[in-house]
């Protein structure tokens, strides 16, 4: 391989070589990297540079630095856990697909939507609402997650979620049900990189993500009714979900 010759920072371009390198499995998962000696003659870059190149990918999640060993391309180990994201009914309760077992006591307090849980909802920014925070783990797995449940004010008051905003979720359900709501739901998951208390939350090792899904709450004449959010590390979760075509009326709601 020639003299890297690209423009921009020349350790930006060094990074971009080995990142096309593992792409293309030159370096597979778990093998270990050309020496930093071995690097510099190959791109014909200074030391610094290779370092800097190695520090760019490892705060990427790409490679781990094992002390007095070199660097190594992160393996990405199928996640142990598999999350399913379904919510069916039997004997007239709500179920839900995956059972968490709880860590703490949930946290209830009162809040305003923001910037992004106000469009969610579809109200706006500042409106009031009852959050309740959960921490859950997976007993089998050991993994952790975050669960956050929103109950807008204008959607609990007149009704027992009003007492109640600190029901378990498919306990809300059932009392939305029972208000006359016909009820569906929608989810969006995206993964970020996690805020430094998230991490110690959920104990996500380094330059990994987070798994964030949105989940809403919808009654066919109402819109949006709640929002739950889920947080747990990338790494060692993921989600399946039963796909299900929507009615007539849902369809209506969401275009």
């Amino acid at each position: 391989m020639g003299e890297i010759q690209r423009p921009g920072a020349l350790y930006q371009q060094v990074a971009a070589e080995i990142r096309n390198a593992i792409a293309v499995g030159e370096f597979p998962p778990g093998a270990p990297l050309p020496s930093e000696a071995q690097l510099i003659d190959r791109y014909k870059v200074s030391r610094p540079t290779v370092r800097n190149a190695i520090s760019a990918l490892r705060s990427e999640g790409l490679i781990e630095v094992i002390h007095g060993k070199g660097s190594y391309v992160r393996a990405l180990p199928t996640p142990r856990l598999t999350i399913e994201q379904t919510i069916s009914q039997e004997a007239g309760a709500y179920v839900l697909g995956h059972a968490w077992e709880r860590v703490e006591e949930p946290a209830t307090y009162r809040s305003t939507t923001t910037a992004i849980t106000g469009p969610l909802l579809e109200l706006p920014e500042g409106e009031a609402v009852f959050g309740t925070d959960r921490l859950l783990v997976d007993s089998a797995s050991g993994t952790r997650a975050l669960h956050r449940l929103i109950v807008p004010f204008c959607v609990a008051e007149g009704s027992p979620l009003a007492d109640a905003p600190d029901a378990e979720p498919e306990q809300i359900y059932a009392l939305l049900a029972e208000a006359g709501h016909e009820l569906f739901w929608t989810e969006t998951v995206r993964a970020r990189m996690p805020q430094p208390d998230e991490r110690t939350t959920l104990d996500i090792p380094e330059a990994t993500p987070v798994m964030h899904s949105a989940r809403i709450t919808h009654g066919d004449a109402t819109g949006p009714l709640i929002l739950e959010e889920l947080r747990t590390s990338a790494s060692r979760a993921q989600l399946t979900y039963r796909i299900a075509e929507a009615t007539g009326s849902q369809r209506g709601q969401l275009s």
